[in-house]
Order: structure tokens, then C-alpha cells, then sequence
């Protein structure tokens, strides 16, 4: 049995892949997520009016210190020299809500994009956690990775 899958084995059973033998490039990934909310609930948190404290500044490191365990938290992920994770959320009146991209970057043998997509998902799950009490209906939205560059397929692009 053949499978388009890399996660796949012969026999279709999930396994660890084996990048032993991928060069060793830089690697970048960013990924990008929304929170989206009453103003209200915004505007609490652009005020620093949250009882839990500093919204923005707590989903920016719980973010990087996601990236960081990304092997930790999905099965079979590679454990990564991540040499950058920034996050930057970005108030956006018009969502009313929060917009949160990760960048991540590495020198080794596979890409950063789950590191990318676990630093976004976390950062947003982060605002939620840090806001449920103002209010219950906070929706995380539209989670994806939007550029990742370096190894042999080289740069990607997401559609707009």
C-alpha cells in the first residue's frame, strides 16, 4: 500500500517519518488565527480591564512557549532547535476581535509549521481562557498556516 501520507507507512499505520537523511536548511513558518468577540469584551482587554491581567502580553508567551513544545503535544512531530517564535496579536476593531500570527523559524531537517500552527492555536485558546468570564461566546476562527520556505519544496504561499 502506497500513500500520499508521509505519516503513513506501508501498511497504513502511523509512524514517525525519518528525516535523517533531509538537508538541513533554514526553515520558516508563519501561521495565523482570529479571536473574534463583543467590542465590549475588546475593548476590556485593549483598556487592560481583565481581571486576569494582560491579555495580549500572556497569549504572546503562552504562543512561544507552544511552539517550543509542539513535539510534546502532537504525536509525531519532530522535536526542533526553534531558533525564532514571535507572536503578534493585533487588536482589529472591525472583527470586533484579536488577529494573532506566529512566526517560527529553525536550521534543521523538517519544517516549523506545526510549530507555527500550535503557537497560534494556543495563543488563541490563551485570549479565550483570559476572557470567558466577560464572556462565554468568544469564537477562534480561521486558524491556517500562511507561508512556510526552506527544504526541498522551498516557498509556499497560501491563497488568499
Amino acid at each position: 500500500m502506497t500513500s500520499p501520507l508521509s505519516h503513513l507507512d506501508e501498511k497504513g499505520a502511523a509512524h514517525m517519518v525519518d528525516v535523517s537523511d533531509k538537508a538541513t536548511t533554514a526553515r520558516t513558518a508563519i501561521a495565523a488565527g482570529k479571536v473574534v468577540m463583543k467590542a465590549e469584551t475588546l475593548a476590556l482587554i485593549i483598556d487592560g480591564r481583565v481581571p486576569k491581567g494582560d491579555v495580549i502580553a500572556t497569549a504572546r508567551l503562552a504562543g512561544i512557549m507552544a511552539a517550543k513544545k509542539t513535539s510534546d503535544l502532537i504525536p509525531l512531530c519532530h522535536p526542533l532547535p526553534i531558533s525564532k517564535a514571535a507572536i503578534d496579536i493585533s487588536p482589529d476593531p472591525t472583527l470586533p476581535g484579536l488577529e494573532i500570527t506566529a512566526i517560527v523559524r529553525c536550521t534543521g531537517n523538517t519544517g516549523v509549521e506545526m510549530e507555527a500552527l500550535t503557537a497560534v492555536s494556543v495563543a488563541c485558546l490563551t485570549v479565550y481562557d483570559m476572557v470567558k468570564a466577560a464572556e462565554k461566546d468568544v469564537r477562534i476562527e480561521a486558524i491556517r498556516l500562511l507561508e512556510k520556505d526552506g527544504g526541498k519544496s522551498g516557498r509556499w504561499l497560501a491563497d488568499k
